[in-house]
């Protein structure tokens, strides 16, 4: 597709614009998620041990937790207005059950997590210290939540449990209080949060630790050996211990989750590898290093560079020989079996026929580029437990500059990995629950789910809009998350009147 016709392409368009704002947003969410742990965790530490680095460490972690969050809460208000202006045919659609998560995150969690989040910022020297510590928990449990709510809400989009399809409203409902339950027990929607859960404690983790590894080595080159030693080195080891816990479950999820993926959403991981066609009975699928063509590029335009044998079979199946399908195979399945059920339906696939096959080099590259940028965060943690190993503080600059490297590099993981996700999808806004379907079946195309009212230069000028806006927010968050690190753990004139003799005298941000 062209530039000139995607600019008038009014689908292509609100993909485009709910594509870059979501991405922007969830690039703070896996932050919020683990940070909200590991704050919790730190000042649990000092709490019981009553160690001043602890102490330092949450302070200096929670004010970049805090610049996250509200970031956060702006660019995330965005998602759920376009649901209702841009997508208003899937709201429509889908509204009775999509929408309950949503407002049982906006109504439940949010409030929670914002009210002790409040309480937790102002709180300080004014509420005792197990009051104070109860607060931070109750931050981890609302937002944690708040990702339950709507991953819940996504996954129902990735495999819709529990609802039918009314031909005479030509909405989906939900199928009763079972349905309800269904949908809160949708094992995508476990398989996925716990993953978001560990890839968030990896990006904290590698946050954490880069930071603090930063810091060290400069303290340790400066003269400063006593801070290194006796408030950097501890937690740097702590986000060290944090990314490899994260790290090894998040494959863990990874694993269980990519082979829901192969059983409910085939297309999707058939694409991930470029299997253009199915292996004979008893041959594994192979893992292909490398692929390249088009961004549209179909089968006959790709370029496959090396394979190793039976590894995606692996992968989907737990087994080298393990039975898998390509992309050949499936499209005629999916064009047999959804061509008629949509014509059923009131779509003309005579004169607007479907492609059931995703987008190849894309969801081909983002799967790998998703594991590939997670390898920076495993490097860092073997080169700073060991530099760091039976007391020892590095004063090496080649360590301290790959830590500052690595930060972003979970962010493009995570981002990689939710593209993934979204487009391979395609050409389903709402996925089938299997190729079983009939009348009854829920399941809704991307293009089917946009608003009639809304002409495609509205949505170009807003998506500039919104690019440009979130574009300056994201200069200010790094330009404040660059200065408070910089800054380091030094307690300022603020810091001390909250702990200090005047504490409690005056309402203080403290941040």
């Amino acid at each position: 597709m062209t530039i000139a016709s995607t600019a008038l392409d009014a689908t292509m368009l609100a993909r485009w614009q709910f594509g870059i704002t979501t991405v922007y947003h969830f690039i703070l969410v896996p932050f919020t998620i683990g940070m909200s742990l590991l704050v919790a965790i730190m000042q649990t530490k000092w709490h019981k041990t009553g160690e001043e680095y602890w102490l330092k460490a949450t302070r200096f972690f929670g004010k970049l937790f805090l610049i996250n969050f509200a970031l956060g809460v702006a660019t995330g208000i965005v998602q759920e207005f376009q649901f209702g202006m841009n997508w208003s045919e899937y709201s429509r659609f889908v509204g009775d059950i999509f929408g309950a998560p949503l407002a049982c995150e906006a109504l439940i969690s949010f409030f929670m997590e914002s009210t002790f989040l409040g309480l937790w910022i102002f709180g300080w020297g004014r509420l005792s210290k197990k009051a104070h510590l109860t607060c931070a928990w109750l931050v981890f449990v609302g937002v944690n939540t708040s990702a339950l709510w709507i991953i819940g809400a996504n996954s129902w989009m990735q495999h819709p449990v529990g609802a039918t399809f009314d031909p005479e409203t030509g909405r989906a409902q939900l199928d009763g209080l079972s349905g309800f339950f269904q949908v809160l027990l949708n094992p995508v929607l476990w398989a996925a949060y716990t993953h978001v859960l560990t890839t968030s404690w990896l990006l904290v983790g590698t946050f954490v630790a880069g930071i603090a590894i930063w810091w060290m080595v400069r303290s340790a080159n400066a003269g400063a050996e006593t801070e290194a030693r006796d408030i950097w080195r501890p937690i740097a080891r702590f986000g060290m211990v944090v990314m490899i816990v994260g790290g090894l479950l998040t494959a863990v999820t990874g694993h269980i989750q990519g082979q829901l993926v192969a059983k409910d959403q085939p297309a999707k991981m058939a694409a991930a590898e470029a299997l253009c066609e199915t292996p004979n009975a008893g041959e594994g699928a192979p893992f292909t290093i490398a692929a390249f063509g088009p961004l549209d590029a179909t089968c006959k335009d790709i370029t496959k560079i090396g394979e190793v044998p039976g590894v995606y079979s692996f992968m989907a199946t737990n087994s080298f020989t393990g039975k898998v399908e390509g992309l050949d195979t499936l499209n005629q399945k999916y064009g047999s079996v959804f061509s008629e059920i949509l014509s059923q339906r009131g779509y003309d696939m005579q004169s607007q026929p479907v492609d059931f096959s995703p987008n190849i080099i894309f969801s081909f590259w983002s799967f790998r580029l998703m594991m590939l940028f997670g390898i920076f965060s495993a490097i860092l943690a073997i080169w700073g437990l060991i530099a760091t190993k039976n007391g020892k503080i590095s004063k090496s600059t080649g360590l301290g500059k790959f830590a500052i490297w690595c930060l972003p590099m979970p962010y493009l993981a995570t981002s990689f990995g939710w593209l993934f996700t979204e487009w391979g999808r395609q050409p389903f806004i709402v996925h089938p629950v299997d190729m079983e379907v009939d009348g009854s079946s829920v399941f809704m195309l991307t293009e089917h789910g946009l608003s009639f009212a809304v002409p495609a230069w509205q949505v170009l000028v807003t998506m500039l809009g919104f690019t440009l806006i979130y574009l300056a927010l994201g200069i200010v968050w790094f330009l404040l998350i660059k200065r408070y690190v910089k800054e380091g753990v030094h307690v300022t004139a603020n810091e001390k009147a909250v702990h200090g003799e005047d504490a409690g005298k005056n309402l203080s941000f403290a941040y």
